[in-house]
């Protein structure tokens, strides 16, 4: 399945924003789809997972109880809803896409998903 990120931009801290990840070519709906994130010199972490049918949801700890995952299989694309954004924040964040079995199974571990976006910067100044 190809991805195509979008929804990154500049934002104050406390800000917010919504980052969008369409699919094309695939069966949306037989994929967990995962936001992972990757600062300038670091390596690429993992931020929150969804499964299949959009029920489970798990999320990073440095994330949870501000960023939200979500996905519309209707329209074939999943979203991150980021609120109360820190500076630490600061990132590319890429969306990726994991064949699965499982309805309800979620994956955090980057190598298990096959496809990913191209990226979209989220940067949040002080």
């Amino acid at each position: 399945v190809q991805l195509q990120a979008s929804g990154g931009g500049l934002v104050q801290a406390g800000g917010s924003l919504r980052l969008s990840c369409a699919a094309s070519g695939g069966y949306f709906s037989s994929y967990a789809m995962a936001w992972f994130r990757q600062a300038p010199g670091k390596d690429r972490d993992f931020v929150a997972a969804i499964s299949r049918g959009g029920i489970d949801t798990t999320y990073a700890d440095s994330v949870k109880g501000r960023f939200t995952i979500s996905r519309d299989n209707a329209k074939n694309t999943a979203f991150l809803q980021m609120n109360s954004l820190k500076p630490e924040d600061t990132a590319i964040y890429y969306c990726a896409a994991a064949s699965s079995l499982y309805v309800s199974r979620i994956y955090v571990i980057a190598d298990v998903y096959s496809d990913w976006g191209q990226g979209t910067q989220v940067t949040v100044s002080s």
